[in-house]
């Protein structure tokens, strides 16, 4: 009865120790494979090890045979690649929404989708350390919620965090909970932000996500406004600068030719572009905001915007109380 139970085990143990230590520049003989059987108590033999093999290649395990000296048998191929598994692990360890702890948990368990020693070799890549991220632990279980929420068309609350001035994390309008209406999850500048519909302000905002704690699904629907929204998530950062919501305008912009790669590129290649007087007008959707004019402003006299007359004063008013702080531009 003993016996059989080991042989039971020597199969999933073999799968085991093929998937941990094996790739195509490691693999790993016969004699090997017995020695750390016996090493855990489970004898072997090389007739029962090669049915065993060739019962793990019929289940769907890739397993090769590497011929000659300092060959043996290897597994060729995973559900990820290695340079997959490089890729996720650079997105975990980039991400500023995720702890630092919890990123080398993560880390950890992608190290478990490739062989020992590329996993080696994915730690030698990584870098978690010196990296501005988040403290709140909680931050993936407020991205369930979000996820949750979103799902079941059902609104949420939570509370949200800021620095005061002694550096200290508190609780915005003093612990007062945010009610809103999960449009989608949107990452934008190595953050992840929660864009929903306020349902206090009755305009869409969007939220930090490392920012939210005490998350909670609540029982009532979402709001109507939300289904218009979900329909623009894919052109949604074209018109959006640095997160800052603000209201949705087809602003007209006269600009160098040396800018038309830059508009292209940012607002895609439907855009109008006309050709007028030795420069172009284009015709962009943006969400007028202070970040859609500081972006403008970068361009200094190479952009100007036409139209329509209002989004142009507010501009010029932008432009004039900065210059304002400075005396006027004077020296």
């Amino acid at each position: 009865m003993a016996n059989q139970e080991k042989s039971k085990l020597k199969i999933l143990r073999l799968r085991e120790m093929l998937l941990r230590y094996t790739d195509e520049e490691h693999p790993m003989s016969m004699s090997e494979i017995i020695e750390r059987l016996s090493g855990e108590g489970i004898p072997a033999e090389r007739k029962s090890i090669y049915t065993d093999i060739e019962v793990l290649k019929d289940s769907g395990l890739d397993i090769e045979l590497k011929k000659g000296r300092g060959g043996g048998y290897y597994v060729a191929s995973r559900d990820f690649e290695l340079a997959e598994v490089k890729l996720l692990a650079d997105a975990v360890s980039a991400s500023k929404f995720v702890t630092e702890k919890r990123s080398r948990g993560l880390l950890s368990k992608l190290e478990a989708l490739v062989s020992e020693p590329q996993a080696g070799e994915l730690k030698r890549q990584v870098v978690v350390t010196d990296r501005a991220k988040t403290e709140n632990e909680a931050v993936v279980y407020a991205i369930d919620t979000i996820h949750g929420c979103i799902d079941r068309n059902a609104r949420m609350s939570f509370c949200y965090m800021e620095w005061d001035d002694r550096k200290h994390r508190i609780l915005r309008r003093g612990g007062k909970r945010y009610l809103v209406s999960p449009v989608f999850l949107l990452w934008d500048n190595e953050n992840y932000y929660l864009v929903a519909y306020d349902e206090d302000g009755g305009q869409i905002r969007h939220y930090r996500v490392d920012k939210i704690v005490r998350a909670r699904e609540e029982p009532n629907k979402i709001s109507k406004e939300v289904i218009a929204y979900r329909k623009k998530r894919a052109d949604y950062t074209r018109h959006t600068f640095g997160m800052y919501a603000g209201k949705d305008e087809t602003v007209s912009v006269r600009i160098d030719a040396s800018l038309i790669n830059v508009f292209v590129d940012r607002f895609g290649t439907a855009i109008p572009l006309r050709a007028d007087d030795g420069r172009y007008v284009a015709r962009i959707s943006v969400a007028v905001s202070p970040q859609f004019f500081g972006w403008m402003a970068g361009f200094r006299d190479r952009v100007e915007i036409v139209a329509p007359e209002r989004v142009r004063d507010e501009y010029i008013t932008y432009i004039s109380d900065i210059a304002g702080v400075y005396g006027g531009g004077k020296a």
